[in-house]
């Protein structure tokens, strides 16, 4: 019997960053991953590129609008039924007041604190980066 391909998904994510602190996302009860946190984001359509992405979907999702200023690597996750190829960008927001779209929670943690909350997997390479690119 043939063995069937998965999906592979191209997703943007955002480690935003603000006076020390940095933005967790937990997901909501709706979603897949029910409440695993990660770094907000979302799929690449078709026609956009990563930046153009990532500044749509936090809009959306969180009602702001950010400031993107560093690229880390990209991380390919293969979970069950789905590859997911993370695009993170290390961004500060630009303006806008928050607010949950589609999230159950966010918080403001200390780069160090994060790793105590349950993260999606796809998300904890990027984590690690992030941490190691600071010397962590």
């Amino acid at each position: 019997m043939p063995k069937l391909n998965k999906k592979h998904i191209q997703v943007t994510c955002a480690i935003i960053e603000h006076d020390g602190f940095v933005l967790a996302a937990q997901r909501s009860a709706t979603m897949s991953l029910p409440f695993k946190w990660e770094f907000p984001g979302g799929k690449i359509q078709s026609g956009e590129t990563p930046e153009e992405c990532l500044h749509r979907e936090i809009y959306e999702e969180l009602g702001i609008k950010i400031f993107i200023y560093k690229y880390l690597p990209l991380v390919t996750h293969n979970y069950p039924s789905i590859t997911v190829t993370l695009h993170p960008f290390i961004c500060t927001i630009k303006n806008g007041g928050m607010k949950l779209n589609e999230h159950a929670e966010v918080v403001w943690l200390p780069p160090r604190k994060l790793f105590e909350l349950d993260w999606a997997e796809a998300d904890l390479p990027v984590l690690a980066d992030y941490c190691r690119q600071l010397d962590y």
